[in-house]
C-alpha cells in the first residue's frame, strides 16, 4: 500500500465512525419488530413493511439525488450533516406516531434521507485516497454494515425498548452529522463542482465505463441482500428438517440465527481484504474473481440441506465472504471512471438502481423457494453475478486498450 498521510488516515477513520452511527437508523424498526407488532396488533407481514418501507425511501432518495445533482452541488460535509439531522429526526418520531401508517411514512423518510449519508461517503473519502481507494471504500461499507447491526445490539440492553433503540439510534445519527460537519474536509484527489444540470444523469448514462460499472454492480446487487435476506431461513430450514447438531440444546430457529448471522459477518472482513488485494491487482479483476466463487456457492448452496453441518458451514462461510466482498469496489470503480464533474450523480444513480433491483429480487428468492425450493431460488441468484462478470469482463478490457494508448 502505497503511503498515506496522517490526514487521510484520521479522515478515514471520522467517516467510518460517522458511517457506523449514522447507518444504525436502518434496522430500527426490524429490532422493535415484535414490541411494535405488539403495540399496533400488526401482522408478520406488516411489521416486515416497516424495514422494506425503508429501502424503498432509499431509493426514491438516491434516485431524486441523482437526478438533482445533490452530490455534485452541494459541499459534501454539509450535504451528509443536513442528510443525517433529517433521518434521525423522522426516526425519532416514530416513537409518538400515533399508528402504523404514520410509522411506514416516516420509515419511508427515514430511508429517503440516509440515501444522503451512504452514497456521500464514499465519495468524500475517495477525495484522500487515491492508490488505496479500493482499501478505503472497503472500510467504510465494513463500517456501515456494523452500524446496520447497532440496533439489534440495543435491544439486549436490560430495559431496553423502542425508547432506548429510536432515541439512541437517532441521536447517534445525529451526532454523525454534526462530527462530519465539523471536522471533514476534502482531500487532495477532490471532484470539481459544478452548477445544477438536467443532463447530468444522462451524462452519466451515457458514458460507457461508467454504465458497464454500473450494470457490473447490479449483477452483484442481484445476488447480495437476497442472500442476506434468505440464508437464515435456509439454515431454519437445514436445522428444522435434519434435528439439532451435537446436541447443543438450542432450538432449530436459534442455531439458524448463530448460523446466518455468522454467514453475513464474514463479510465484512471480505469487504476490507478485497479492498487490500483490489489496489494491488485491480478492481475489475478482483470483482470478477468475487463474483465467480458467490455465483458458484449461490448455485450448490440450496443442495446442501442434507450435507454434514462442516461442508454447509464452510460454503455458508465463503459464500458470506465472497457476496459483499466487491461490493464497494464498484464504487471505487466509479469514482475513477465517471466524468470528474458528475462522481457522485453516478454514486447516487448506481446505489439507486441497486437497491431498487434487490427490492425484485428479494421477492422472487422467496417465491421461488415457495414454488421449487431452496435449489432453484438460489440457484436463479447465481444469473446476477453471471451478468456482472460479462460487464465487468468489458471494462476491464476497455481500460486496458484506453492505457496502452
Amino acid at each position: 500500500m502505497a503511503r498515506i498521510s496522517r490526514r487521510a488516515w484520521s479522515t478515514l477513520a471520522l467517516l467510518a465512525v460517522a458511517e457506523l452511527m449514522g447507518m444504525s437508523l436502518w434496522f430500527t424498526a426490524s429490532a422493535l419488530s415484535p414490541e411494535l407488532a405488539a403495540q399496533w396488533g400488526l401482522s408478520e407481514a406488516q411489521a416486515g413493511w416497516l424495514t422494506t418501507v425503508v429501502q424503498l425511501g432509499f431509493v426514491a432518495g438516491t434516485a431524486v439525488a441523482a437526478f438533482l445533482n445533490l452530490a455534485d452541488i452541494f459541499p459534501a460535509a454539509r450535504y451528509f450533516c443536513v442528510s443525517a439531522l433529517l433521518g434521525a429526526g423522522v426516526n425519532a418520531l416514530v416513537l409518538v406516531a400515533p399508528g402504523y401508517d404514520s410509522a411506514l411514512v416516516l420509515r419511508f423518510l427515514t430511508g429517503f434521507f440516509l440515501a444522503g449519508v451512504y452514497p456521500p461517503a464514499m465519495k468524500m473519502i475517495a477525495t484522500w485516497f487515491r492508490d488505496a481507494r479500493g482499501f478505503a471504500i472497503g472500510t467504510i461499507v465494513g463500517a456501515l454494515t456494523v452500524g446496520k447491526a447497532v440496533p439489534y445490539l440495543l435491544t439486549s440492553v436490560e430495559g431496553g425498548g423502542a425508547a432506548l433503540v429510536l432515541a439512541g439510534a437517532s441521536l447517534a445519527c445525529a451526532a454523525s452529522g454534526l462530527l462530519v460537519l465539523g471536522t471533514y474536509r476534502d482531500g487532495p484527489y477532490g471532484f470539481e463542482r459544478r452548477p445544477f444540470s438536467w443532463q447530468l444523469a444522462g451524462v452519466v448514462l451515457r458514458h460507457r465505463e461508467t454504465r458497464l460499472a454500473i450494470a457490473g454492480y447490479l449483477g452483484h446487487m442481484w445476488e447480495l441482500y437476497p442472500m442476506w435476506a434468505t440464508i437464515t431461513l435456509f439454515f431454519g430450514d437445514y436445522f428444522a428438517g435434519g434435528g439439532l447438531a451435537g446436541g447443543s440444546g438450542l432450538s432449530a430457529a436459534a442455531l439458524a440465527g448463530v448460523a446466518g448471522f455468522g454467514a453475513i459477518a464474514i463479510g465484512g472482513v471480505g469487504a476490507v481484504l478485497a479492498g487490500t488485494w483490489a489496489d494491488r491487482l485491480g478492481r475489475e479483476r478482483v470483482t470478477i474473481w468475487s463474483m465467480a466463487v458467490s455465483g458458484a456457492c449461490a448455485a450448490v448452496m440450496g443442495w446442501l440441506l442434507a450435507a454434514p453441518l462442516w461442508l454447509l458451514v464452510v460454503v455458508a462461510g465463503v459464500w458470506g465472504f465472497a457476496v459483499v466482498a466487491d461490493s464497494a469496489q464498484f464504487s471505487a470503480v466509479v469514482t475513477e471512471v465517471a466524468p470528474r464533474h458528475a462522481v457522485g450523480t453516478a454514486l447516487t444513480l448506481q446505489t439507486s438502481l441497486g437497491f431498487l433491483l434487490t427490492a425484485a429480487t428479494i421477492w422472487m428468492t422467496v417465491e421461488l423457494e415457495i414454488r421449487f425450493g431452496w435449489r432453484v431460488a438460489f440457484g436463479a441468484l447465481a444469473l446476477g453475478p453471471w451478468a456482472g462478470i460479462v460487464a465487468m469482463r468489458r471494462l476491464q478490457r476497455l481500460r486496458t486498450d484506453e492505457s496502452r494508448r
